[in-house]
């Protein structure tokens, strides 16, 4: 950096700004949904890693789990096996789910370890088989057409759901300042493999770890109103009162849900994050402001 761009008087400012979040969150756990933007541009790749490993170093326990959807469809297109979606879930025969948990517990899981691991952190990373921590169920999607007079029950494979998180391994990695890195991927009583949507799995973990706060990384500034603005501070009422209107719909449902679920189920608050930020994860902790919709159980509006 140059001296011209250099304000001493400014970094001490936002050192100083950010002292009570730092107190508040010190100790507490944090679980950060990464994926998107985030995932794939090089200045954004690098600020992730800088932020999550600044977090553990201030006091917090940030747990990351991680989707992986593109590079899952690059690899399918590079071996000829087709993608198909339904309701925007991959269907996942046995040969896909093999490229899946190649790619997210491998490729990506071990490139976001060594990224946290450059920028200074301790970083491990598991799959839900680890300890079997994450038990899953076997999806079922039913869907009902026009033509239809009863819904039909669609088979997409190895998908799943959660069924239970078993939290010691987690932990036990948290504690000796380690930083879990998780890819979503499920085991049944059996131990068939399951893809699980990466948002559902971080909601779930969050719930079962209690923790502060779950923080959902995105491609969009978060929850817009009608006039383009984003909203935040908004309570769990208001959430199913927006959903029951239709002002929350399509592509953000699913992942508002699931930030809904969370706080309703003991996490402090959830927070739809604006990824294509840099440094996004600092700007929401750190500062008044924050950078996306935040949702919590309170009926007054809280600071970021």
């Amino acid at each position: 950096m140059h001296d011209s761009e250099y304000n001493p008087r400014q970094v001490v400012e936002i050192l100083s700004e950010a002292l009570p979040y730092i107190q508040r969150f010190s100790g507490k756990t944090v679980v950060i949904k990464y994926g998107g933007n985030a995932m794939t541009e090089d200045n954004l790749i690098h600020s992730f890693a800088r932020d999550v490993v600044l977090l553990k170093e201030v006091g917090l326990n940030p747990i990351v789990v991680h989707g992986g959807g593109p590079q899952i469809g690059q690899l399918l297109e590079r071996l000829n096996i087709e993608s198909r979606f339904v309701d925007g879930m991959r269907v996942t025969d046995a040969e896909t789910m093999d490229v899946v948990e190649m790619v997210l517990g491998g490729l990506v899981n071990k490139s976001i370890v060594n990224l946290i691991n450059g920028a200074g952190g301790k970083a491990i990373g598991l799959t839900g088989k680890d300890n079997a921590q994450i038990r899953a169920r076997k999806l079922s999607v039913q869907r009902k057409r026009a033509d239809m007079t009863a819904s039909e029950i669609i088979d997409i494979g190895h998908v799943g759901e959660v069924e239970h998180i078993s939290t010691d391994l987690i932990e036990m990695l948290s504690e000796a300042d380690y930083i879990p890195v998780i890819a979503p991927i499920g085991v049944d009583a059996q131990g068939h493999s399951y893809n699980i949507n990466a948002d559902l799995v971080a909601g779930r973990v969050a719930e079962a770890l209690n923790a502060e706060k779950l923080m959902l990384l995105t491609n969009v500034a978060g929850l817009m109103n009608q006039q383009g603005e984003v909203m935040t501070g908004l309570t769990t009422e208001q959430v199913d009162q927006l959903i029951e209107e239709g002002v929350i719909y399509g592509g953000m449902l699913p992942k508002i849900r699931c930030a809904l679920e969370a706080v309703k189920n003991g996490v402090n608050s959830s927070v739809i994050v604006d990824g294509r930020v840099e440094h996004a994860i600092l700007l929401e902790i750190f500062t008044r402001s924050g950078v996306g919709t935040l949702i919590t159980d309170q009926a007054s509006t809280p600071e970021h």
